[in-house]
């Protein structure tokens, strides 16, 4: 993988969808994808179930110089306790982007007011898991001050691989109605809602989307991206970011970057979604 990077002359690889937790938090993502087969109709084992330290050292063996620690809460009082833990993790671990999270609860405000004043360069929210409307009043004050500050929020709004209550695209369209410049990241590239989500970001100049299993076989199975749409793929080249989902993924690492390059788009349109987009976003020189 090292090769892939160096091949196209990159630095490097960053990657805007990894996720590090708390052990025990981890471990119940496991569990959910150890059951997954009935949600997806296959088996979704996880490839890189090895302790933190063994899976910070394998995205350095892949050449990744930047990732994230995405977390999130399920439920109420979660969120600041996993942004004292992210705060954490990212002062031990040099190559990883402070990640925080928040949840539609009295206190988001201040707690994400907290994870900026310390330091937190990208945000998660997780639609699907969370359960809750992107538009809840709750958050309102979240959205204004995370547009204010510029701070990528990655998004998993899609309604893959299940839908949720307020997964697809309407309810972030009204989110973006009311945050135009909100700086979000389309998790998934908005699987399988592709087309939709493609038109908000050609739409709104500050909206992205990760690859995150898009366009791997496994996600193909599912359901795939549509071939008519790569054109706007092409077109959107700026705005795409590489994301992985490691280490909660049924395949080796590669897959996703072989993935991207069979797509056929060309070595500059690699070279900007698998470093120099989120180089820039982030400023990583």
């Amino acid at each position: 993988m090292r090769g892939f990077a160096a091949r196209l002359g990159l630095p490097g690889l960053v990657d805007v969808h990894t996720h590090f937790m708390p052990e025990r938090v981890l471990a119940k993502v496991w569990d959910y994808f150890d059951a997954a087969g009935p949600l997806t109709g296959v088996p979704w084992p996880i490839t890189y179930r090895r302790a933190e330290d063994e899976r910070v050292a394998l995205l350095s063996r892949f050449g990744v110089r930047a990732f994230t620690a995405m977390l999130y809460p399920h439920k109420p009082a979660m969120a600041a306790w996993l942004n004292a833990w992210a705060a954490e993790f990212a002062a031990r671990t040099s190559d990883c982007l402070h990640t925080a999270t928040f949840f539609p609860e009295p206190g988001a405000e201040g707690y994400v007011r907290t994870a900026l004043e310390q330091g937190a360069r990208v945000f998660k929210a997780h639609v699907q898991v969370g359960g809750y409307d992107p538009n809840d009043v709750l958050l309102d004050p979240v959205w204004g001050l995370l547009a204010e500050a510029g701070t990528p929020i990655v998004i998993h709004c899609g309604s893959g691989p299940a839908p949720g209550k307020h997964t697809g695209p309407e309810p972030v369209s009204r989110l973006l109605a009311r945050h135009p410049r909100l700086p979000l990241v389309i998790a998934h590239m908005g699987m399988p809602e592709y087309a939709d989500f493609l038109g908000l970001a050609e739409a709104h100049p500050s909206v992205r989307l990760d690859t995150t299993m898009a366009f791997t076989d496994f996600a193909e199975r599912l359901r795939g991206f549509p071939v008519a749409e790569r054109g706007r793929l092409a077109a959107l080249g700026d705005r795409i970011l590489l994301g992985t989902d490691f280490p909660n993924i049924p395949y080796p690492y590669e897959h996703q970057l072989t993935a991207l390059e069979r797509l056929g788009l060309g070595d500059d349109w690699l070279r900007a979604v698998c470093h120099d987009n989120a180089a820039d976003l982030f400023g990583l020189g």
